[in-house]
């Protein structure tokens, strides 16, 4: 069975990792430097979907390769959806963790609802057709921050089921329940199906 060369829209070495033990043999993954690309791609839309999707076009169009791309938010029931599409820059141009987690607290402090969930929406784009992919987790917010591990807002989300924040789980258990597992693993499905 031939391979099928891929590219992830993403510069980032842990993600590519995580993305390339789940998808396993038979795929080629290859990072937006394999393919020298460093461009700013532009994210101007309000949905994850609309962004997944810009950027996994741009560089399959640009670049001539089968593409997929990801987008994640932090969802809070309690501020319609807030951050969302805005995680990463939530308190700011600078993306800083630490800045956007006070600002999450400080938002939700006095407010009795703390649900939330994680999602990510993986956008590929494959023979110029578009699909697309999605993992959600629930769970609620705590009142400060614990744990060392993960990044963004792991240290404040508790997924249902479990005590511990997502920074407070080894990167195993935390991968194998995530949102981004979730998105990466019915991507993986699909492909499957492509190459029998």
């Amino acid at each position: 069975m031939p391979l099928l060369n891929l590219i992830f829209a993403s510069h980032n070495p842990h993600k590519l990792e995580e993305v390339r033990a789940i998808l396993g043999a038979g795929i080629q993954l290859g990072s937006l430097g394999d393919i020298g690309c460093y461009d700013d791609i532009p994210e101007p839309y309000e949905s994850l979907e609309e962004n997944a999707l810009a950027k996994a076009a741009f560089v399959a169009e640009r670049y001539g390769v089968h593409c997929f791309a990801d987008d994640t938010g932090l969802e809070a029931e309690a501020l319609d959806g807030l951050p969302g599409v805005h995680s990463a820059r939530y308190a700011g141009a600078e993306k800083d963790n630490l800045a956007n987690i006070r600002k999450l607290l400080q938002e939700l402090s006095h407010r009795s609802n703390r649900k939330a969930r994680f999602r990510t929406v993986i956008a590929l784009v494959l023979d110029g057709q578009s699909y697309l992919f999605e993992g959600v987790v629930n769970g609620h917010i705590t009142h400060e921050p614990r744990g060392l591990q993960g990044f963004g807002y792991d240290p404040v989300f508790v997924p249902d089921g479990f005590e511990q924040t997502f920074a407070e789980m080894d990167a195993t258990q935390k991968n194998s329940i995530s949102h981004r597992y979730q998105a990466t693993r019915a991507l993986s499905d699909f492909l499957k199906k492509c190459k029998q």
